[in-house]
Protein backbone atom coordinates (compact mmCIF):
# COMPACT_ATOMS: atom_id res chain seq x y z
CA UNK A 1 0.00 0.00 0.00
CA UNK A 2 1.53 3.37 -1.10
CA UNK A 3 1.97 6.19 1.40
CA UNK A 4 -0.33 9.18 0.94
CA UNK A 5 1.50 12.42 0.21
CA UNK A 6 0.67 15.72 1.86
CA UNK A 7 -0.43 18.47 -0.60
CA UNK A 8 1.88 20.90 1.24
CA UNK A 9 5.66 21.17 0.83
CA UNK A 10 7.95 21.33 3.85
CA UNK A 11 8.64 25.06 3.31
CA UNK A 12 4.91 25.81 3.22
CA UNK A 13 4.40 24.13 6.59
CA UNK A 14 7.09 26.27 8.27
CA UNK A 15 6.04 29.55 9.93
CA UNK A 16 6.24 32.41 7.39
CA UNK A 17 7.01 36.06 8.10
CA UNK A 18 4.10 38.43 7.75
CA UNK A 19 4.47 41.54 5.58
CA UNK A 20 2.72 44.55 6.98
CA UNK A 21 1.83 47.50 4.80
CA UNK A 22 3.26 50.81 5.93
CA UNK A 23 0.39 53.27 5.83
CA UNK A 24 0.99 56.34 3.72
CA UNK A 25 -0.86 59.35 5.05
CA UNK A 26 -0.47 62.72 3.40
CA UNK A 27 0.88 65.49 5.62
CA UNK A 28 1.19 69.25 5.27
CA UNK A 29 4.70 70.69 5.29
CA UNK A 30 5.78 74.06 6.68
CA UNK A 31 8.96 75.13 4.90
CA UNK A 32 11.15 78.07 5.83
CA UNK A 33 13.49 79.63 3.25
CA UNK A 34 15.96 82.07 4.84
CA UNK A 35 18.01 84.60 2.92
CA UNK A 36 21.47 83.29 2.01
CA UNK A 37 24.26 85.04 3.90
CA UNK A 38 27.32 83.24 2.47
CA UNK A 39 29.80 85.35 0.50
CA UNK A 40 28.55 86.00 -3.08
CA UNK A 41 25.78 83.39 -2.78
CA UNK A 42 22.83 84.72 -4.80
CA UNK A 43 20.86 81.52 -5.43
CA UNK A 44 17.59 80.50 -3.77
CA UNK A 45 16.25 76.98 -3.23
CA UNK A 46 12.76 77.41 -4.65
CA UNK A 47 11.58 79.51 -7.59
CA UNK A 48 8.09 81.10 -7.37
CA UNK A 49 6.60 78.41 -9.67
CA UNK A 50 7.83 75.71 -7.28
CA UNK A 51 6.32 77.58 -4.32
CA UNK A 52 3.02 77.75 -6.19
CA UNK A 53 3.08 73.96 -6.77
CA UNK A 54 3.75 73.31 -3.07
CA UNK A 55 1.07 75.74 -1.85
CA UNK A 56 -1.50 74.21 -4.22
CA UNK A 57 -0.73 70.85 -2.63
CA UNK A 58 -1.61 72.15 0.82
CA UNK A 59 1.86 73.07 2.08
CA UNK A 60 3.06 76.36 3.59
CA UNK A 61 6.18 78.28 2.58
CA UNK A 62 7.61 81.09 4.72
CA UNK A 63 10.22 83.15 2.88
CA UNK A 64 12.55 85.73 4.39
CA UNK A 65 12.12 89.04 2.60
CA UNK A 66 14.74 89.51 -0.13
CA UNK A 67 15.72 85.81 -0.29
CA UNK A 68 15.11 85.70 -4.04
CA UNK A 69 16.52 89.11 -5.01
CA UNK A 70 19.93 87.72 -6.02
CA UNK A 71 18.20 85.40 -8.51
CA UNK A 72 15.96 88.24 -9.80
CA UNK A 73 12.83 87.00 -7.98
CA UNK A 74 10.98 89.69 -6.01
CA UNK A 75 9.01 89.28 -2.81
CA UNK A 76 5.92 90.08 -4.90
CA UNK A 77 6.66 87.11 -7.19
CA UNK A 78 6.69 84.80 -4.17
CA UNK A 79 3.70 86.44 -2.51
CA UNK A 80 1.62 85.96 -5.67
CA UNK A 81 2.74 82.31 -5.75
CA UNK A 82 1.29 81.83 -2.26
CA UNK A 83 4.34 82.20 -0.02
CA UNK A 84 4.21 84.07 3.28
CA UNK A 85 6.85 86.82 3.48
CA UNK A 86 8.54 88.00 6.67
CA UNK A 87 11.50 90.18 7.60
CA UNK A 88 11.96 88.24 10.85
CA UNK A 89 14.91 85.86 10.33
CA UNK A 90 14.22 84.07 13.63
CA UNK A 91 10.67 83.29 12.52
CA UNK A 92 11.93 81.66 9.31
CA UNK A 93 14.46 79.51 11.15
CA UNK A 94 11.76 78.36 13.59
CA UNK A 95 9.91 76.50 10.78
CA UNK A 96 9.81 72.68 11.06
CA UNK A 97 11.66 72.35 7.72
CA UNK A 98 14.53 74.66 6.74
CA UNK A 99 15.56 74.77 3.09
CA UNK A 100 18.89 76.42 2.18
CA UNK A 101 21.55 76.44 -0.52
CA UNK A 102 24.61 76.91 1.70
CA UNK A 103 24.93 75.04 5.00
CA UNK A 104 23.81 77.25 7.90
CA UNK A 105 26.38 78.95 10.06
CA UNK A 106 26.72 77.99 13.74
CA UNK A 107 24.78 81.14 14.68
CA UNK A 108 21.98 80.17 12.29
CA UNK A 109 21.81 76.63 13.70
CA UNK A 110 21.21 78.20 17.12
CA UNK A 111 18.04 79.77 15.67
CA UNK A 112 16.70 76.39 14.48
CA UNK A 113 14.20 74.66 16.77
CA UNK A 114 15.10 71.28 18.28
CA UNK A 115 13.98 68.26 16.21
CA UNK A 116 13.70 70.39 13.04
CA UNK A 117 14.60 69.15 9.55
CA UNK A 118 17.43 70.85 7.65
CA UNK A 119 17.88 70.38 3.88
CA UNK A 120 20.94 72.12 2.44
CA UNK A 121 24.38 71.51 0.99
CA UNK A 122 26.87 69.97 3.42
CA UNK A 123 30.18 71.00 1.78
CA UNK A 124 32.06 68.55 3.97
CA UNK A 125 35.54 69.95 3.31
CA UNK A 126 34.57 73.44 4.53
CA UNK A 127 33.06 72.28 7.81
CA UNK A 128 34.44 72.06 11.34
CA UNK A 129 33.73 69.44 13.98
CA UNK A 130 31.77 72.01 16.01
CA UNK A 131 29.19 72.26 13.20
CA UNK A 132 28.16 68.62 13.70
CA UNK A 133 28.28 68.89 17.48
CA UNK A 134 25.83 71.81 17.31
CA UNK A 135 23.49 69.83 15.05
CA UNK A 136 23.64 66.91 17.49
CA UNK A 137 22.83 69.13 20.49
CA UNK A 138 19.68 70.34 18.71
CA UNK A 139 18.69 66.75 17.71
CA UNK A 140 18.30 67.98 14.12
CA UNK A 141 17.57 65.70 11.16
CA UNK A 142 19.71 66.90 8.25
CA UNK A 143 19.96 65.99 4.57
CA UNK A 144 22.78 67.04 2.24
CA UNK A 145 21.37 67.57 -1.23
CA UNK A 146 24.70 66.74 -2.91
CA UNK A 147 24.41 63.18 -1.50
CA UNK A 148 20.83 62.53 -2.67
CA UNK A 149 20.62 59.91 -5.42
CA UNK A 150 17.94 59.33 -8.06
CA UNK A 151 16.54 55.99 -9.25
CA UNK A 152 19.53 55.55 -11.61
CA UNK A 153 22.03 55.93 -8.76
CA UNK A 154 23.22 59.34 -10.02
CA UNK A 155 23.46 62.52 -7.95
CA UNK A 156 20.87 64.87 -9.58
CA UNK A 157 21.87 68.13 -7.85
CA UNK A 158 25.59 67.61 -8.47
CA UNK A 159 24.93 66.76 -12.11
CA UNK A 160 22.64 69.77 -12.60
CA UNK A 161 25.20 72.19 -11.19
CA UNK A 162 27.98 70.47 -13.15
CA UNK A 163 26.02 71.02 -16.37
CA UNK A 164 25.80 74.74 -15.57
CA UNK A 165 29.52 74.92 -14.68
CA UNK A 166 30.48 73.14 -17.92
CA UNK A 167 28.45 75.46 -20.13
CA UNK A 168 29.50 78.51 -18.12
CA UNK A 169 33.22 77.72 -18.43
CA UNK A 170 33.05 78.16 -22.21
CA UNK A 171 30.90 81.32 -22.02
CA UNK A 172 33.33 82.84 -19.49
CA UNK A 173 36.32 81.94 -21.69
CA UNK A 174 34.63 83.60 -24.68
CA UNK A 175 34.17 86.79 -22.63
CA UNK A 176 37.78 86.80 -21.41
CA UNK A 177 39.13 86.42 -24.96
CA UNK A 178 37.32 89.55 -26.15
CA UNK A 179 39.02 92.96 -26.40
CA UNK A 180 36.45 94.37 -23.95
CA UNK A 181 38.09 92.29 -21.21
CA UNK A 182 41.65 92.99 -22.47
CA UNK A 183 41.80 89.58 -24.15
CA UNK A 184 43.59 88.79 -27.39
CA UNK A 185 40.50 89.50 -29.49
CA UNK A 186 39.70 85.94 -30.56
CA UNK A 187 36.10 84.94 -31.28
CA UNK A 188 34.91 81.43 -30.50
CA UNK A 189 32.66 81.20 -33.54
CA UNK A 190 33.93 79.31 -36.59
CA UNK A 191 34.08 82.19 -39.08
CA UNK A 192 34.70 81.31 -42.74
CA UNK A 193 38.37 81.57 -43.61
CA UNK A 194 39.43 82.00 -39.96
CA UNK A 195 40.98 79.06 -38.06
CA UNK A 196 38.69 77.95 -35.17
CA UNK A 197 39.58 78.66 -31.56
CA UNK A 198 41.49 75.76 -29.97
CA UNK A 199 40.07 74.47 -26.68
CA UNK A 200 41.63 71.83 -24.39
CA UNK A 201 39.30 70.24 -21.84
CA UNK A 202 40.83 68.15 -19.05
CA UNK A 203 38.24 65.74 -17.66
CA UNK A 204 35.44 63.84 -19.43
CA UNK A 205 32.86 63.88 -16.62
CA UNK A 206 29.66 65.94 -16.58
CA UNK A 207 31.46 69.31 -16.47
CA UNK A 208 33.75 68.23 -19.29
CA UNK A 209 30.86 66.87 -21.36
CA UNK A 210 28.86 70.11 -21.23
CA UNK A 211 31.97 72.22 -21.82
CA UNK A 212 32.60 70.14 -24.95
CA UNK A 213 28.98 70.52 -26.13
CA UNK A 214 29.08 74.29 -25.60
CA UNK A 215 32.49 74.73 -27.29
CA UNK A 216 31.51 72.61 -30.30
CA UNK A 217 28.20 74.45 -30.53
CA UNK A 218 29.94 77.77 -31.14
CA UNK A 219 32.49 76.39 -33.56
CA UNK A 220 35.63 75.69 -31.51
CA UNK A 221 38.09 72.88 -32.17
CA UNK A 222 38.09 70.69 -29.04
CA UNK A 223 40.59 68.23 -27.54
CA UNK A 224 39.60 66.21 -24.47
CA UNK A 225 41.96 64.51 -22.02
CA UNK A 226 41.03 61.99 -19.32
CA UNK A 227 42.68 58.97 -17.72
CA UNK A 228 39.50 56.90 -18.12
CA UNK A 229 39.07 55.28 -21.54
CA UNK A 230 35.49 54.43 -20.56
CA UNK A 231 34.64 58.09 -19.90
CA UNK A 232 36.21 59.15 -23.20
CA UNK A 233 34.31 56.42 -25.05
CA UNK A 234 31.02 57.38 -23.35
CA UNK A 235 31.62 61.03 -24.21
CA UNK A 236 32.06 60.21 -27.90
CA UNK A 237 28.86 58.13 -27.81
CA UNK A 238 26.84 60.90 -26.13
CA UNK A 239 28.06 63.51 -28.60
CA UNK A 240 27.34 61.27 -31.57
CA UNK A 241 30.46 62.46 -33.33
CA UNK A 242 34.20 61.86 -33.32
CA UNK A 243 36.41 64.36 -31.52
CA UNK A 244 40.07 64.31 -30.48
CA UNK A 245 40.43 62.39 -27.21
CA UNK A 246 43.53 61.26 -25.34
CA UNK A 247 44.62 59.82 -22.04
CA UNK A 248 46.80 62.00 -19.80
CA UNK A 249 50.05 61.55 -21.71
CA UNK A 250 52.29 64.49 -20.64
CA UNK A 251 53.79 64.89 -24.15
CA UNK A 252 50.38 65.00 -25.84
CA UNK A 253 48.94 67.32 -23.19
CA UNK A 254 51.91 69.72 -23.40
CA UNK A 255 51.64 69.80 -27.20
CA UNK A 256 47.89 70.55 -27.03
CA UNK A 257 48.35 73.26 -24.37
CA UNK A 258 51.02 75.00 -26.48
CA UNK A 259 48.52 75.31 -29.34
CA UNK A 260 45.32 76.06 -27.42
CA UNK A 261 43.61 79.39 -26.78
CA UNK A 262 41.53 78.09 -23.85
CA UNK A 263 42.23 75.32 -21.30
CA UNK A 264 39.41 74.12 -19.03
CA UNK A 265 40.16 71.99 -15.96
CA UNK A 266 37.24 69.75 -14.97
CA UNK A 267 38.79 66.92 -12.96
CA UNK A 268 37.66 65.84 -9.51
CA UNK A 269 39.36 63.62 -6.94
CA UNK A 270 38.29 61.98 -3.68
CA UNK A 271 39.92 64.48 -1.34
CA UNK A 272 41.29 67.02 -3.82
CA UNK A 273 41.72 67.36 -7.55
CA UNK A 274 45.03 66.01 -8.87
CA UNK A 275 47.41 68.61 -10.31
CA UNK A 276 47.64 67.56 -13.96
CA UNK A 277 49.06 70.74 -15.52
CA UNK A 278 52.43 71.82 -14.16
CA UNK A 279 53.73 75.38 -14.03
CA UNK A 280 56.17 74.47 -16.82
CA UNK A 281 53.23 73.56 -19.07
CA UNK A 282 51.50 76.86 -18.28
CA UNK A 283 54.70 78.78 -19.09
CA UNK A 284 54.62 77.20 -22.56
CA UNK A 285 51.05 78.30 -23.32
CA UNK A 286 50.41 81.17 -25.76
CA UNK A 287 50.41 84.71 -24.30
CA UNK A 288 46.81 85.87 -23.79
CA UNK A 289 45.41 82.35 -23.60
CA UNK A 290 42.84 81.57 -20.90
CA UNK A 291 42.66 78.95 -18.12
CA UNK A 292 39.28 78.18 -16.51
CA UNK A 293 39.92 75.95 -13.49
CA UNK A 294 36.48 74.55 -12.62
CA UNK A 295 38.22 72.12 -10.22
CA UNK A 296 39.39 74.98 -7.98
CA UNK A 297 36.74 74.16 -5.35
CA UNK A 298 38.71 70.94 -4.75
CA UNK A 299 42.17 72.50 -4.97
CA UNK A 300 42.46 72.97 -8.75
CA UNK A 301 44.15 70.85 -11.41
CA UNK A 302 46.56 73.59 -12.64
CA UNK A 303 49.66 74.17 -10.53
CA UNK A 304 49.40 77.94 -11.07
CA UNK A 305 45.78 78.22 -9.85
CA UNK A 306 44.80 80.38 -6.87
CA UNK A 307 41.25 80.91 -5.62
CA UNK A 308 39.55 84.09 -6.89
CA UNK A 309 35.99 85.43 -6.46
CA UNK A 310 33.21 86.92 -8.58
CA UNK A 311 34.32 90.50 -7.81
CA UNK A 312 37.92 89.85 -8.86
CA UNK A 313 37.67 86.65 -10.92
CA UNK A 314 40.95 86.65 -12.84
CA UNK A 315 44.69 87.08 -12.49
CA UNK A 316 47.56 86.76 -14.95
CA UNK A 317 50.53 84.45 -14.57
CA UNK A 318 53.20 83.71 -17.22
CA UNK A 319 51.11 85.78 -19.64
CA UNK A 320 48.10 83.45 -19.21
CA UNK A 321 44.76 84.68 -17.84
CA UNK A 322 43.51 82.46 -14.96
CA UNK A 323 39.84 82.27 -13.91
CA UNK A 324 39.59 80.34 -10.61
CA UNK A 325 36.21 81.11 -9.00
CA UNK A 326 34.95 78.14 -6.91
CA UNK A 327 31.21 78.79 -7.17
CA UNK A 328 30.68 79.24 -10.92
CA UNK A 329 26.91 78.38 -10.94
CA UNK A 330 26.25 81.34 -8.60
CA UNK A 331 27.31 83.58 -11.51
CA UNK A 332 24.11 82.49 -13.25
CA UNK A 333 21.97 82.58 -10.11
CA UNK A 334 18.54 82.55 -11.76
CA UNK A 335 19.28 79.56 -13.99
CA UNK A 336 20.93 77.72 -11.08
CA UNK A 337 18.00 78.51 -8.77
CA UNK A 338 15.42 77.19 -11.23
CA UNK A 339 17.55 74.06 -11.81
CA UNK A 340 17.84 73.32 -8.09
CA UNK A 341 14.17 74.17 -7.57
CA UNK A 342 13.18 71.61 -10.23
CA UNK A 343 14.99 68.92 -8.23
CA UNK A 344 13.78 69.95 -4.76
CA UNK A 345 10.08 70.29 -5.64
CA UNK A 346 9.36 66.60 -6.44
CA UNK A 347 11.21 65.51 -3.29
CA UNK A 348 9.23 67.94 -1.10
CA UNK A 349 5.95 66.81 -2.67
CA UNK A 350 7.01 63.20 -2.10
CA UNK A 351 7.77 63.91 1.57
CA UNK A 352 4.31 65.48 1.90
CA UNK A 353 2.59 62.52 0.20
CA UNK A 354 4.30 60.10 2.59
CA UNK A 355 3.18 62.12 5.61
CA UNK A 356 6.62 63.39 6.55
CA UNK A 357 10.32 62.83 6.03
CA UNK A 358 10.53 59.66 8.15
CA UNK A 359 8.12 57.69 5.95
CA UNK A 360 9.68 59.13 2.77
CA UNK A 361 13.10 57.84 3.90
CA UNK A 362 11.62 54.36 4.30
CA UNK A 363 10.35 54.30 0.73
CA UNK A 364 13.11 56.22 -1.09
CA UNK A 365 16.65 54.85 -0.77
CA UNK A 366 18.10 57.70 -2.84
CA UNK A 367 16.65 60.27 -0.46
CA UNK A 368 17.95 58.26 2.51
CA UNK A 369 21.44 58.45 0.96
CA UNK A 370 21.34 62.21 1.55
CA UNK A 371 20.67 61.76 5.28
CA UNK A 372 23.65 62.57 7.48
CA UNK A 373 21.93 63.39 10.79
CA UNK A 374 18.84 61.68 12.20
CA UNK A 375 17.41 63.25 15.36
CA UNK A 376 20.89 64.34 16.36
CA UNK A 377 22.56 61.01 15.53
CA UNK A 378 25.27 61.05 12.86
CA UNK A 379 24.44 58.55 10.08
CA UNK A 380 27.09 59.32 7.44
CA UNK A 381 30.30 57.28 7.53
CA UNK A 382 32.28 59.79 5.41
CA UNK A 383 31.57 62.57 7.92
CA UNK A 384 32.39 60.24 10.83
CA UNK A 385 35.73 59.23 9.29
CA UNK A 386 36.63 62.81 8.35
CA UNK A 387 36.04 64.24 11.83
CA UNK A 388 36.62 61.11 13.93
CA UNK A 389 33.03 60.97 15.17
CA UNK A 390 30.77 58.05 16.13
CA UNK A 391 28.01 57.17 13.70
CA UNK A 392 25.07 54.79 13.37
CA UNK A 393 23.78 53.15 10.20
CA UNK A 394 20.56 54.91 9.13
CA UNK A 395 19.01 51.54 8.22
CA UNK A 396 19.19 50.51 11.88
CA UNK A 397 17.43 53.70 13.00
CA UNK A 398 14.70 53.87 10.36
CA UNK A 399 12.61 50.72 9.87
Amino acid sequence: MSKSRSPFTKSQLLPQEERLEVLKQKGNLFIGIPKETAFQEKRVCLAPDAVSALVHNGHRVLLESGAGIGASFSDKDYSEAGAEITKDTTKVFSCPIILKIEPPSTDEIELINPQAILISALQLKTQAKSYFETLASKRITALAFEFIRDEDGAYPVVRQLSEIAGNASVLIAAELLSNVNNGNGLMFGNISGVPPTEVVIIGAGTVGEFAVRSALGIGANVRVFDNSITKLRNLQAKLGRTIYTSTMQPKNLLKALKRCDVAIGAVRGKNRSPILVSEFMVENMKPGSVIIDVSIDMGGCFETSDITNHNHPTFEKHGVIHYCVPNIPARYSRTASVSISNIFTPYLLEIGEHGGLENALRFDRGLKNGLYFYHGILTNKSVADWFDLDFNDANLLIF
